[in-house]
Formats: structure tokens, sequence, C-alpha cells
């Protein structure tokens, strides 16, 4: 497979410094030095990336209240916990056939213009869910129609938002975006889902759903502030429009370092991340919480988010990007185990902050290796494949998680699909050893 996570990113002790070539032949260049508040938010001397953090920070807490009150209301009107997995992959189903689509589209046209309709049609939907819950009419069929339609959006908007982010700053800032705005969306996991306890307990689940389309105006209102050069998109490939969309597949395969990332990246979408599926279950029937208790749980998860995405930021340039993305699938997995078979709210919001640090730690560094590695009129198409191991496989996992649950039970089911997780990291190391052992030292450096 790939040496995806083989090159050491440390350097020199200043300015930036050019790494091995990728598959492509372009030479990558990564900042270096040490730690500093100005290399922590360099990508923040981007006037455009300074207006799409800002709204992005004040959208991403509305959507973490969505996700908060979306889960907590199944589980209130059906009390069943395979529907909580259905609801999910409802959501992110449509990844499996848009996906592809999302990947050409962002390629073939503007980010930006594709970026402000998918904002413009998510606050539609949030608008939607908030009038249905207002007028005490919703029902689990409307919640799944309305996850749906959100999820074929989000199948366009996914690429294009992760591969507009080097468009608005600079390559040699990449991995320091990417992370900032992974800063931004965990730190609205903390506040967002303390806010939709709140709401929910005192003024009313409708509000949460309310507020979140009301969270779009700033992102839409900085897209449309940025200054960005004229740039023509043009597809290389001369086939028609299915040909283009099908290319980004055969990039991914006839290229070992982005077919390794995408695989790992697969193992620990299905059998991972759909721990946060059963967490409305867990705080209810393990904990035996509340919605605040419930949201505690959640800005828990946030605080270790966070603290991994301002860890990437600050030093990612200085640690080798193996070291953070296995590194991180361990940690989230070993963490992952004890939180399943813990009862105590306080002890579980520690073990959940920790979970969250190795989840972010991990997807953060995938991200932004995959970005670095893929020439600039492949990227859309790469990162819509990424978009649909993301939206499409986790609905594969939801599902599985809430069936499995309800046989084997919320403490099992995590436990479980955290230990496939750190066996398939551990496969992956294996593979990037063996690999290196048939390059030998000197191919290494330019492999």
């Amino acid at each position: 497979m790939s040496d995806l996570l083989t090159s050491d990113l440390r350097a020199p002790a200043s300015g930036t410094s050019n790494v091995p070539e990728d598959m492509t032949g372009r030479p990558r260049r990564i900042a270096t030095g040490g730690i500093s508040f100005r290399k922590t938010f360099s990508a923040f001397k981007h006037r455009n990336f300074r207006l799409y953090f800002s709204g992005q920070l004040i959208s991403f807490t509305g959507t973490w209240m969505t996700t908060t009150a979306q889960g907590w209301l199944v589980y209130q009107l059906t009390g069943s916990k395979a529907l909580l997995g259905i609801v999910a992959a409802a959501a992110s189903a449509p990844m499996l056939f848009f996906a592809t689509w999302g990947g050409w589209v962002a390629d073939r046209y503007p980010k930006r213009s594709v970026v402000v309709c998918t904002q413009i049609s998510s606050m539609l939907l949030s608008f939607a869910m908030a009038a249905l819950v207002w007028t005490r009419v919703v029902q689990p069929w409307q919640i799944i129609v309305l996850a749906v339609l959100g999820g074929i959006t989000m199948a366009f908007d996914m690429p294009a938002r992760q591969s507009f982010v080097i468009e608005m700053t600079s390559r040699e800032d990449l991995m320091n975006a990417i992370s900032l705005n992974s800063s931004a969306f965990n730190c609205a996991r903390i506040i967002g889902p303390s806010i939709a306890g709140l709401l929910m307990a005192h003024l009313g689940i409708a509000l949460c759903f309310l507020f979140d389309g009301l969270s779009f105006i700033p992102v839409i209102a900085g897209l449309l502030l940025m200054r960005l050069p004229k740039k023509e998109n043009q597809i290389a490939s001369s086939g028609g429009a299915i040909a283009q969309a099908l290319e980004g597949f055969r990039y991914v395969w006839t290229h070992p370092r982005v077919l390794t990332i995408l695989s790992l990246f697969t193992v620990v979408g299905i059998f991972g991340w759909s721990y946060s599926v059963l967490m409305p279950a867990f705080a209810r029937d393990i904990l035996h919480l509340g919605a605040n208790g419930y949201g505690l749980l959640m800005a828990g998860s946030g605080v270790g988010a966070l603290a991994a995405a301002l860890t990437v930021a600050s030093a990612g340039h200085m640690l080798p990007t193996r070291v953070m993305a296995l590194g991180g699938v361990w940690i989230f997995s070993v963490t992952l185990v004890l939180f399943a078979f813990n009862k105590n709210l306080y002890l579980g919001v520690l073990l959940l902050a920790i979970v969250g640090f190795g989840v972010v730690l991990y997807f953060s560094t995938s991200n932004t290796v995959l970005q670095s590695i893929v020439p600039d009129e492949m990227r859309g198409r790469v990162m819509g494949i990424w978009a649909l191991i993301f939206g499409g496989m986790i609905p594969l996992g939801s599902l599985e998680a809430g069936l499995m649950a309800d046989f084997l039970g919320t403490p099992a089911t995590m436990a479980i699909g955290a230990l496939i997780c750190a066996l398939a990291a551990f496969v992956t190391l294996q593979v990037i050893r063996k690999r290196e052992a048939q390059l030998g030292p000197a191919q290494r450096i330019g492999a």
C-alpha cells in the first residue's frame, strides 16, 4: 500500500523546507521551526481564510446544536437505538451516490460558488426542521427525509469545502489552515452541545434547529466577501462527465500513498466514528443522564478534539505524520474501550475528551497529507472519494452499530469497534514497514 505516514516531517530550524516529491513529481513545502504563537495561527495572515474561519466557527456551533438535538429527539420519540443508526445512515448514505459527482463539480466549477449554494440549501433544511418541531407535527419519517436531503447537500458541499482551503491560503499553510478549521469545528463541539442541552431542558428543542439555520448566514456572507483571483476550472481528461468523475478512483488506485490513507480512513469511519451515534443511548441507558448530562458528554469530547486540533496547528510541522496519525488511532481505540465500560459521568467526560483528542489527531493529519500529495486538478475528485468514505461508509457503521447495540448492548458494540480500529492501524504500520524494507534507504527518500 503506501508510505502515507512514513515520512518524518521534522525539519530545520526555521522557514519552510522541501519535502521529498510526492507521486505527482511536485515538490512539497511545509512550515518548519519551533512552536510559536505566529506559527500556530499562520493561516490567519490570509484575509480570505479569516473570513471563512469566523463564519465557520458560528456555523459549526449551530451544526453541533442540531446534531445533539436530533439524536435526542429521535430517541425521545421512539426509544429505538436502531432508529438512531437509521437516521444517521439516512444523513450519510447519499454520499455513496453523490460524493463522486460532488468531487467532479468541485473540480469543474468555482468552489466558492458551489459552497455558497450548498450552505443556502443546508440553511433551508434547518429552518424546515425547526418549523416541524415548533408546530409539534414532527414524525420520525420526516426526520429521515430531511436527513437524506441534508446528505445530498453534504455530498456536494464536503469535496468543494475541503479542496477550497488551499485556495484561501497556500500550500505552506495548508496543515495549519486545516488544523485551525478543525479547531473551530471542535470549539463549536464544546459550545454547541452545551447550548443545545440548556435549550432542550428549558426553552424547547425547536430553538436548536432555528439557531442552526441562522448560523449559516455568517458563512455565506464571508464567502461572498472574499477576494479570489480569477481561475479557470478545467479538467484535463478528454472523456465525458462520467469518465471525468470516475478519474478520481483510477488516480487513488494507482497511487499507493493515497490508497493507504483512504483504506485506513474507511476502517476508522465504519467501526470507529459510529460510536457517536450510540451516545444518546449510552447517556440515557448506561449513565442514566438527562439532556444536560448528554450535552456535557458531547462537550467533553469536543474539549479533547479542540486540544488535538491546536496541537497539530502548533506542532504538526515538528512531528512525524506516522506518529500523529497512527498514534491518534491507538489513543482513540484504547480510551474508547475504557469509556465503554465506565459508569461514572465525570470519568466519562475525561475519557471522551481523550477519545476526541485521538480522533482529531488522526483525521487532521490524514486530511493534510492527502491534500498535500494530490495535484490541484485532481483535488476535488479525490476529496470527493474522501467524502464518500466519510459520509458513505460511516452510515454502514452507524447502521451496524445501532443493530449490534440492540443485540449485544451499547458498551460491547463500542468496544468491538475500537478494537477493530486498533488492529487496522497495526496492520497499516506493518504494510508501511514492509514497503520501506522493499524500497531500501536510498529509494525511500523519494518514494
